[in-house]
């Protein structure tokens, strides 16, 4: 069952991001009307909300787009970086909206943050515990019982499972701002937003996608534990 799992979220993660890749690929080559790249917009939504005390920076890779709450960057790839597309406009806007729900102290943000260790020492923990199930399962079981092996894992699903939860409704405010802002801005004509728009609601459903999976391997462990308590 847990394959069935596994393997049926992997093929919805390949899917979605093979899809936000085309659009991003079709709407990187429609130029836009304003003629700015993506730091020129990243920088301009910047001050426009009065954030002076991050800068954006080009990094590698494709689709590699984050911004850094910890020394407060804004980082576009070099599509994004360079790109005077559709595309470009909505993903650095959008990580923009992130540096501006920082500067806000978004509330969902400022959660997400809090989890970050919690779900680092989650990952750490479930990694001991399937590497014992998997090479010394007779020294598990001298520690504990299946039973706890399983409520420790279904803990660390939790952990993981809110953690996703509560990336989503980040992201989705994020693209929110980023839409309303390259509109009342006039960054974009209707055309342009639509394809924004449709970009970042690409990119949200990859979030999406690994949201589900986590909550269907949590619920899986759950049952496992229910059914053995029978």
């Amino acid at each position: 069952m847990l394959i069935v799992i596994i393997v049926t979220f992997m093929i919805l993660s390949w899917a979605v991001s093979s899809r936000l890749k085309n659009k991003f690929r079709k709407y990187s080559q429609v130029q836009l009307g304003s003629d700015l790249s993506g730091k020129e917009i990243a920088e301009l939504m910047l001050r426009d909300n009065g954030i002076y005390d991050v800068s954006v920076t080009s990094v590698g890779g494709q689709l590699t787009d984050h911004y850094n709450p910890a020394n407060k960057t804004v980082n576009l790839s070099q599509d994004v970086y360079n790109g005077r597309s559709a595309a470009a406009a909505a993903v650095a806007a959008h990580e923009c909206g992130h540096a501006v729900q920082h500067a806000t102290a978004y509330s969902m943000l400022e959660f997400r943050s809090a989890m970050v260790p919690i779900q680092n020492v989650s990952a750490r923990i479930m990694n001991i515990i399937f590497f014992a199930m998997i090479f010394g399962t007779f020294f598990v079981q001298g520690l504990f019982t299946m039973d706890t092996a399983l409520l420790i894992i279904i803990g660390c699903y939790s952990v993981f499972t809110l953690f996703a939860f509560v990336t989503l409704p980040v992201e989705y405010d994020a693209s929110k701002r980023a839409l309303a802002w390259i509109s009342d801005r006039n960054i974009v004509n209707t055309e342009e937003h639509a394809m924004a728009k449709d970009a970042l609601n690409a990119a949200a459903s990859t979030y999406l996608v690994a949201a589900l999976g986590a909550l269907a391997t949590l619920l899986y462990y759950v049952m496992i534990f229910l059914g053995n308590r029978d």
